[in-house]
């Protein structure tokens, strides 16, 4: 698995234990994680480059890791780089990726309260003016919880895979992820994605569910139920950054 899919499917729950790295590898902080099985490398949005350290790793070990990952930190620096000043901030007329499509915030038809509109789709708002991302947001998150659960029921009854529980969170180095006894989780950013590429972070866990690791084995059984599994990771590599993944 390449350094970028490495990225896009990082683990990252941190514990106590945060502390900066020496000069010689960047100045990227480490944070060791009870749950993270494996070493991982995330941007965050601020720029803050994070070493994530399993529960039985070394940082000796996660320097290493970081070194052998200097190129993707550079590109992912370089692409943060490229993003215009105020991007983070969202107002009427700014486009946002919802369902798939940059579609421009606009203003609802005149009513009691204020509202905006995405496409079809209309959301209430405190006010017109000021940031309007924290408001949608929670509103994307909230279809979250109700639609990936709902379509990952459908789909492990289309694949006979059995799954136990599924949550929607707010992760923010990881699309999705499981759990041996039958839990996924998913993040509820993939609401703002098209629809393939959402049916196939679901495969992928659903698949995960009968293979816990990332074998050819595995992306044989992928490639089985989501043929088109390339073309939903082109997708991601191409676009993730907007939702800060």
């Amino acid at each position: 698995m390449s350094a970028e899919q490495q990225n896009l499917f990082s683990l990252f729950d941190p514990a106590p234990g945060v502390h900066k790295a020496p000069p010689a590898t960047g100045g990227i902080v480490f944070e060791r994680s009870h749950r993270a099985r494996n070493y991982r490398l995330t941007l965050r949005r601020d720029g803050t480059a994070v070493a994530v350290i399993p529960a039985r790793g070394s940082v000796r070990e996660a320097e290493r890791f970081v070194a052998q990952h200097t190129d993707w930190l550079a590109r992912a620096r370089a692409r943060q780089a490229r993003r215009p000043r105020g991007a983070d901030i969202w107002t009427l007329g700014t486009h946002v990726l919802w369902r798939g499509e940059m579609t421009e915030i606009r203003q609802a038809a005149a009513g009691e309260r204020p509202q905006v509109c995405l496409a079809a789709d209309v959301f209430r708002v405190p006010a017109f003016d000021g940031d309007l991302r924290p408001t949608l947001e929670a509103h994307f998150a909230r279809r979250g919880k109700i639609e990936l659960p709902a379509r990952t029921w459908e789909l492990s009854a289309v694949t006979g895979v059995e799954v136990k529980q599924v949550t929607v969170r707010n992760q923010r180095s990881r699309w999705g992820s499981c759990s041996a006894n039958g839990t996924i989780s998913l993040n509820w950013r993939l609401v703002q994605t098209p629809d393939f590429v959402r049916d196939y972070i679901i495969y992928h866990e659903l698949m995960h569910l009968r293979e816990m690791n990332h074998s050819a084995r595995f992306w044989a059984r992928v490639e089985e139920v989501c043929p088109g599994w390339r073309e939903a990771e082109k997708w991601i590599k191409r676009n993730g950054s907007l939702l800060g993944l």
